[in-house]
């Protein structure tokens, strides 16, 4: 059972020797006797841990020694292990080895010093940026000389992934981005008896704008996150040091293929939303606009010209490319646990679409410059 024995081996001197069995499932003895003998004893300046007949024991013994010893640290004694056995002094000074936790917040910046902090990090997401962007450009002239290293299969797969299972999303928004062009324009257009021009608008906006702005959008959201996700798993799981082990590039495995694929694809998927966003004007003006369906064909087939399509499908393989740069580069960028993935989707999304908005400005000043 849990014991001990309390003795004054000498003056100014306590000794306690604890002896027997110590097992967590019996009740620690009350230390009622010590604390009596203490203040009891003015002069006793100095206590012995110690042990006699000492059976198996277990942390119970060590939790009741610490006890004991904070006992004699409020009296202001000093506490002896020096007799108690090896094993037990050992655990005890393990237990005592780690420094206790500062309090102490550290101070925060100045203002300035946070400011230069902010500047620091952005320059340094900056250089991975054009460091990231010039390793896949290599990785495309890599591929054009055809040493690039990647598989087929993945390439297709992933096309398949950016084409064909993103139909339905695409053709639900442009559907409603045309029918929404559409309404706007009947009810401005309907004050001035210019109901046919609603053709004009919607074709237009479609072709040149929309149809394209719209599908970056839906594949930034889709796509870009999915390939962060993706890449930062494999981050995470060490699958990207394992190819680098094998002197295999993560560019040109990984990155390439994606790059290739919506490239690709999101054109196509540009000219096609495009032509489902112009059924959506369709729909709406012949139902409320006071104009025939064969009138409306033909306002369409004269405003809009190959020439609108085209600068659409030109910002769709732009846009693909920016899609897939900044989705694989958040994913590169990823740490190695579940909340570092996504948050390198999120970025991705808020990345790709930002990239999206700002270069499609760009287009529309270069485009109004030439002319076009």
């Amino acid at each position: 059972m849990n014991a001990f024995a309390l003795s004054e081996p000498a003056a100014g001197t306590v000794s306690l020797e604890v002896g027997g069995d110590w097992s967590m499932s019996r009740s620690l003895p009350s230390l009622a006797p010590l604390q009596d003998r203490l203040r009891k004893t003015a002069a006793v300046n100095r206590m012995l841990l110690g042990s006699a007949e000492l059976g198996r024991w277990d942390s119970s013994l060590l939790a009741f020694l610490f006890l004991a010893e904070e006992l004699c640290r409020e009296h202001g004694i000093s506490v002896d292990r020096a007799l108690l056995p090896p094993g037990v002094r050992r655990l005890m000074e393990l237990a005592t080895a780690a420094p206790a936790r500062s309090q102490t917040a550290k101070p925060r910046p100045g203002f300035l010093t946070r400011i230069g902090l902010t500047v620091l990090r952005e320059l340094r997401g900056l250089l991975r940026s054009v460091t990231f962007l010039g390793e896949s450009l290599i990785a495309v002239g890599q591929l054009v000389r055809g040493r690039a290293r990647y598989r087929a299969a993945d390439l297709w797969l992933t096309v398949q992934e950016c084409g064909a299972e993103a139909l339905p999303i695409v053709s639900i928004i442009c559907l409603l981005i045309g029918m929404i062009l559409a309404f706007v324009g009947a009810v401005q257009l309907r004050q001035f008896g210019a109901d046919i021009y609603d053709a004009n608008l919607v074709a237009v906006g479609m072709a040149r704008e929309m149809g394209a702005v719209m599908t970056g959008i839906v594949l930034a959201g889709r796509t870009g996150a999915a390939f962060a996700a993706q890449i930062g798993a494999m981050q995470g799981n060490e699958e990207i040091d394992a190819l680098s082990t094998l002197a295999i590039s993560p560019i040109e495995f990984l990155v390439l293929p994606r790059m290739l694929a919506l490239i690709a694809m999101t054109p196509l998927l540009c000219a096609y939303g495009a032509a489902v966003g112009i059924a959506g004007g369709f729909i709406v003006a012949i139902n409320t606009l006071n104009v025939t369906p064969v009138a409306y064909l033909l306002q369409t087939q004269s405003a809009v010209t190959l020439g609108d399509f085209g600068i659409g499908i030109v910002k769709g393989s732009v846009f693909g490319a920016l899609i897939a740069v900044t989705g694989c580069l958040r994913g590169i960028e990823s740490g190695r646990s579940a909340a570092s993935v996504g948050a390198a989707a999120t970025s991705a999304v808020v990345s790709g679409i930002l990239a999206i908005i700002v270069t499609d400005a760009i287009f529309a000043v270069l485009l109004n410059m030439l002319g076009l």
